[in-house]
């Protein structure tokens, strides 16, 4: 199991893989110039369960990233 997360609530997601006692996994979340977001994740999920912990409370940049 892995848990990624966005870049509304880092520490949310910190304290969760925490709890359950794993490392929060790497990613890499930059904007583009443009006003869009780019994400990476930095780690082999093939055949794992991904958990992403991102709110989605304003602004709508939240729940398109």
């Amino acid at each position: 199991m892995k848990i990624f997360s966005g870049s509304s609530n880092r520490p949310l997601a910190k304290a969760i893989s925490a709890y359950i006692g794993i490392e929060l996994g790497q990613s890499t979340i930059k904007p583009f110039p443009d006003g869009e977001t780019f994400v990476k994740i930095n780690e082999n999920i093939r055949g794992r369960d991904v958990f992403i912990v991102q709110p989605t409370f304003a602004p709508a940049d939240n729940l398109l990233e």
